[in-house]
């Protein structure tokens, strides 16, 4: 059969394996740990691309290895500024990027509830793509409709004290 995107939970292992997929792993998790509201990711990074996609996902990672995805979200580098955001004023028309230069991204992760067991790590996961999930991006700056044309974007995440590229999650003290 296919391996075709369906809902519900799904084990990352597979796509964790591959090397345009940067992995982020926490400590094991010593009491329940609850998350509950908005998540996002907070992305600085730089593309040889005129606009490409970042795609950033909260994992629970069991203690048998399974690492199951709780929320996802991507955001097109050209609409870096084109959706409401922590912070934001307004939204502004998209615009593409400028190869080579740092910007900072919030990608939207949606919201979530869950509780990270004992004894499981909390994971995130970036990467540029997530096709079917979402639309392909040709990385040109072109639409997918307007162009057949496609470019690889090599990318770059920086974190560190003055990129500090992070999830911000809505914990539960219980």
């Amino acid at each position: 059969m296919a391996d075709v995107h369906r809902p519900g939970p799904r084990d990352q292992r597979r796509i964790e394996a591959r090397p345009d997929v940067l992995v982020y792993t926490g400590p094991l998790v010593e009491s329940p740990y609850t998350v509950l509201g908005p998540v996002y990711a907070t992305i600085f990074a730089a593309s040889s691309a005129p606009d490409t996609d970042f795609v950033a996902r909260l994992v629970d990672v069991y203690p048998d290895g399974r690492a199951i995805c709780v929320a996802d979200g991507i955001l097109r580098a050209s609409a870096r500024e084109s959706y409401p955001a922590p912070g934001m004023v307004r939204p502004v028309a998209p615009s593409p990027i400028e190869p080579g230069e740092v910007y900072e991204y919030s990608i939207d992760l949606w919201a979530t509830g869950i509780t990270f067991l004992p004894g499981h790590r909390i994971r995130v996961e970036v990467t540029s793509s997530s096709h079917p999930r979402w639309e392909r991006n040709l990385n040109t700056g072109e639409g997918a409709f307007h162009s057949s044309r496609t470019e690889i974007a090599h990318q770059t995440i920086f974190n560190d004290v003055e990129q500090p590229s992070r999830i911000t999650l809505t914990v539960v003290e219980g």
